[in-house]
């Protein structure tokens, strides 16, 4: 299972060098920023989730323990991880798919971020992570990381009139149209939440 975990691994990583390398490459081309185009990297709720993924899968990997190592193993932790990647996978391919059609890179970037790094997680999830430890109320403290970053979003755009997904587009769609689509992915988020507290305790060892 630890080839597996390291290939998980290295794939997000993969996935997250090549993001950050086009997204460089395009503002150096334009004689944008680079550190802007760090900042905008990090803005995106798909590269956070992966990089929390790919956090969680490496220190799989690590003998040594640490503060760190013991939080992001701990099943409260990548199970919310895990509800997010999942989050992150459904709302591109519902909402954000059809929009273009990447290519090159962009399309490795792309099919590697949003569907090859969800089915890997759940799967290290499924057979990696500890079961039956899990409770509604974590779902609490999973919900205020897409809250925390809805704010952040609209704060962004606000200030820089730049949104990083037309569903939260303020300027085009409005605010009463984008608390209305917030709220819906919101409602999803808790969804799939219930369902994997539901999966832990089904998949909870009995003695």
């Amino acid at each position: 299972m630890k080839r597996f975990v390291a290939a998980a691994a290295l794939a997000g990583w993969v996935g997250l060098a090549i993001q950050q390398y086009l997204i460089f490459y395009s503002r150096w081309t334009s004689g944008a920023s680079l550190l802007g185009g760090l900042i905008n990297f990090f803005s995106f709720f798909t590269v956070l989730t992966n990089t929390l993924v790919v956090v969680v899968l490496s220190y799989a990997l690590v003998d040594r323990d640490s503060a760190a190592k013991r939080f992001f193993l701990a099943p409260r932790t990548s199970s919310g991880i895990a509800v997010s990647i999942v989050v992150v996978s459904l709302a591109y391919n519902l909402l954000l798919r059809h929009l273009w059609q990447p290519e090159g890179f962009q399309f490795i970037a792309d099919e590697l971020l949003h569907d090859v790094m969800p089915v890997l997680f759940l799967l290290y999830w499924w057979r990696c992570v500890p079961k039956g430890t899990l409770l509604l109320r974590h779902i609490g403290a999973w919900v205020l990381y897409p809250l925390v970053y809805f704010a952040y979003v609209l704060l962004r755009g606000h200030l820089l009139g730049q949104y990083q997904y037309p569903f939260i587009d303020v300027d085009t769609l409005g605010y009463p149209q984008v608390f209305v689509n917030a709220g819906q992915i919101l409602a999803g988020f808790v969804g799939i939440a219930v369902a994997v507290v539901g999966l832990d305790r089904a998949l909870k060892p009995t003695l």
